[in-house]
């Protein structure tokens, strides 16, 4: 099985090419700057740029045939929106969702002519459950959602699974990034919604990404289809209470967890 893995310098990324290769996966691990790829356990370690239809058609040129995508790469900004800028909420929507729909796009001919494949697309709690100063990352993760559901339906007719795996808080986060927009009066809420994760986790912290890699790996390996992963105690808590609950109360239930008056 040889599994193409984007963004994986890092985090979820690398954490997930070593899981895969434990596992007997011939891995092709793929950065923007590859030379971050050294210590990632691959069979190949490629350049890519998910935003770049050019890198895309060289990445896989390179790669060849795949029976996995995990499409991992993604960027988060913070800030309010009355204030983000523009520009870089474009930045966030196309690495975050259409790049992942120019990845598939790149595998399914092959997958279609194969009758088989599965398509990992890594959202995120945010996907399902905005927050607020991170409109951005949420619009972009909900976006994913509704595409890979359209492309579940579109795709089991050729034998080719579709999941959605959705983490939670995970060590050790994303890469730092800016936030935009954080001046009075919204330093405040910024405040407020400070060490969320220590109160949704508590005193065990943040799950290790190789979490996330083995629930890929159970995903992909799977013999009965799940649309839908959830990965950590807090994103499993915080979907099943936003399922069962109505908007007023899963935002009072929110508002207490998390201690936010604003």
């Amino acid at each position: 099985m040889r599994a193409l893995i984007t963004g994986a310098a890092g985090g979820i990324g690398a954490a997930t090419a070593k899981v895969l290769h434990d596992h007997g996966c011939e891995v092709v691990a793929t950065a923007r700057t590859p030379e971050l790829l050294e210590a990632v356990p691959a069979h190949a370690r490629l350049a890519l740029d998910v935003t770049s239809d050019a890198s895309v058609a060289a990445c896989m040129a390179a790669a060849g045939d795949v029976d996995v995508l995990v499409n991992n790469a993604a960027i988060s900004e913070k800030g309010p929106l009355e204030h983000y800028p523009i520009e870089r909420f474009r930045a966030c929507l196309e690495t975050n969702t259409v790049g992942v729909l120019r990845m598939v796009q790149a595998v399914l001919p092959v997958m279609r002519r194969k009758q088989s494949g599965v398509i990992v697309n890594v959202s995120s709690v945010n996907g399902r459950v905005a927050l607020p100063l991170e409109g951005s990352y949420s619009a972009t993760k909900f976006a994913l959602e509704a595409l890979s559901e359209s492309l579940h339906y579109e795709l089991a007719h050729f034998g080719i699974r579709v999941v959605i795996v959705e983490p939670g808080y995970i060590a050790p986060g994303m890469k730092a990034s800016p936030a935009w927009g954080m001046e009075p009066p919204y330093d405040e809420l910024g405040r407020q919604l400070g060490g969320l994760d220590a109160k949704l986790l508590g005193e065990g912290g943040r799950p290790q990404p190789e979490i996330v890699g083995e629930a890929i790996w159970s995903a992909i390996t799977a013999d009965a289809q799940q649309l839908r992963v959830p990965v950590g105690r807090d994103a499993e808590m915080s979907l099943k209470s936003r399922s069962r609950l109505d908007d007023a109360s899963f935002e009072q239930a929110m508002r207490t967890t998390l201690g936010i008056t604003w």
